[in-house]
């Protein structure tokens, strides 16, 4: 490893959902015991103003029912199967991923919470999920580095919600164009990371160097296969989200 000092963290993408079904207790279990130093969710909110865990504006791929997941309430969710293979599994609440990772002793683990953009309730998101922080104690952490908890998003404007509201909680801009990742963008909203896919790391690897010269660190999704997870590595990428973080660390221990 040249350029890193170290190797980079694991984030579970959506938990360990290369093996599991995604956003299930199941999934991020399993990255919890493959070792994964931090875990990544997407959320909504559902009609009736609950934080769920689901990636898709619709629950048509990741469940046994269909429609809007804003225009169903979360009891109404909760009759829907998000297992799959025989092994049924109810829709997860922020509140429940929360208390998991919290819950885990075997060493402390970050919550990395996606909000998506745009949705039916706009800027209600990111103050449901500050709520939520709040209410767990981890809204307001001593420092960055310190913080159990990383909100990120694709929408500048939803990061900005962030940093004004909670100065210190950690953020990610996500993004897949270079210009914008390693523009103005990000001192503007004052984000602490860049977070660019992996083809954009690909054909950009000076963008990690660019974030570290402006003092921040780099998100890099979504990274599966070996050689990406090497290249991470290589440039020094600080965190990286995969789908398979069991086998990602294995794969970290041999650079």
């Amino acid at each position: 490893m040249s350029r890193g000092s170290r190797a980079p963290f694991v984030v579970a993408h959506r938990g360990a959902s290369g093996t599991r079904p995604e956003h299930t207790l199941a999934a991020y279990e399993l990255a919890l015991q493959e070792g994964a130093d931090g875990v990544e969710c997407d959320v909504r909110l559902t009609r009736d103003g609950h934080l769920v865990c689901v990636h898709d504006r619709t629950v048509d791929r990741t469940s046994s029912g269909t429609g809007l997941v804003s225009e169903m309430s979360l009891d109404e969710l909760r009759q829907l199967d998000f297992g799959a293979d025989g092994a049924p599994a109810s829709v997860l609440t922020l509140s429940e991923l929360i208390s998991l990772v919290l819950d885990w002793r075997s060493r402390p683990t970050k919550l990395f919470i996606e909000t998506k953009h745009p949705v039916r309730y706009g800027a209600l998101v990111e103050a449901k999920v500050l709520a939520e922080l709040q209410r767990f104690g981890i809204a307001t952490p001593a420092s960055a580095d310190h913080s159990r908890a990383v909100v990120m998003s694709f929408a500048a404007t939803a990061v900005w919600r962030i940093r004004r509201a909670a100065p210190l909680l950690p953020t990610v801009l996500l993004g897949e164009s270079s210009r914008y990742l390693g523009g103005s963008a990000a001192t503007t909203v004052g984000a602490t990371a860049v977070g660019p896919s992996v083809r954009t790391l690909r054909d950009h690897p000076d963008l990690v160097d660019k974030a570290a010269a402006a003092g921040r660190a780099t998100y890099c999704w979504t990274v599966d296969d070996p050689e990406d997870v090497k290249l991470c590595a290589e440039l020094g990428v600080s965190w990286i989200a995969t789908n398979h973080p069991g086998r990602t660390k294995a794969v970290l221990a041999t650079v």
